[in-house]
């Protein structure tokens, strides 16, 4: 991650959910990212090291070097990747707008939840292109909070998100960003771009996701802001509640939840 600021925070809490969430969407959102034996790999703004795992699964004969400009998420990573017996990954502190690489040092740069957290994500995308070699290849994925619907439906629930939303956006972020990837890498000087939609569809029949996506991906992450959005007077105390209830009742045998994903990939 480039940049201080990061809206739900660096606990212990924090890690484990961005863990839930990508053991929970691996197959949905990585597995057709997959590099070639002998790729240099920058995975610029790796976090705790959530993604960075399943890279180096996906990838285990390649060079993978995972940067953050947090030693506190950093460190976490490192233990991560100690834990699972991971050998190919280099971890180095680093700020996506000032990467000390010489230019044409990778074959493929990732990119996962980052840009949402940045205030100038096209330009954090063009000072990452001159590390690429010519023909070598972006990838980038992130989410779309207006995307998500559910059933049985509730204005706290929907509210409830769009104070996160509205909370992103003063710092800086944007958490409607998913929208924005193909205008914001094409622009960015990239070509080939191309974008996929993920839609994450949880229902009763599917317990892992009605656990993982649902309870403590998505409902955890608006859960988090909670004291933020009432201290500032989005919501009532009270109308808050009852939106985060409303959305773990999505959750239950009857209820229904849907989150779109979106997946950029584009060449030098």
């Amino acid at each position: 991650m480039s940049g201080k600021k990061y809206i739900h925070g660096y606990t212990e809490r924090e890690a484990e959910r961005l863990s839930d969430q990508a053991q929970t969407l691996t197959g949905l959102l990585h597995d057709d990212t997959r590099y070639p034996a002998g790729s240099r790999v920058l995975e610029a703004g790796c976090g705790t090291g959530a993604q960075t795992v399943i890279l180096a699964r996906n990838s285990p004969e390649a060079r993978i070097t995972s940067v953050d400009i947090s030693d506190i998420s950093l460190d976490a990573a490192k233990k991560r990747v100690e834990v699972e017996g991971i050998t190919n990954v280099t971890f180095e502190t680093g700020d996506i707008f000032d990467l000390r690489y010489e230019q044409g040092s990778f074959d493929h740069i990732f990119l996962c939840f980052v840009l949402e957290h940045l205030a100038e994500p096209r330009r954090a995308l063009e000072r990452l292109r001159p590390l690429l070699r010519e023909g070598g290849s972006i990838t980038v994925i992130e989410g779309d909070h207006g995307s998500a619907y559910f059933h049985p439906d509730s204005p706290y629930a929907r509210r409830a998100i769009g104070c996160l939303v509205d909370l992103q956006r003063e710092m800086g972020g944007n958490a409607l960003i998913g929208r924005e990837l193909y205008p914001l890498v094409a622009g960015a000087g990239y070509s080939d771009v191309s974008v996929s939609p993920r839609m994450v569809y949880v229902d009763g029949s599917r317990p892992d996701l009605v656990r993982g996506f649902t309870r403590l991906t998505f409902t955890a992450m608006v859960e988090g802001v909670g004291d933020d959005a009432v201290n500032r007077g989005m919501m009532s105390r009270e109308d808050w509640e009852r939106g985060i209830r409303d959305l773990y009742r999505t959750s239950e045998p009857d209820g229904v939840f849907c989150y779109t994903f979106f997946k950029a990939t584009g060449r030098k």
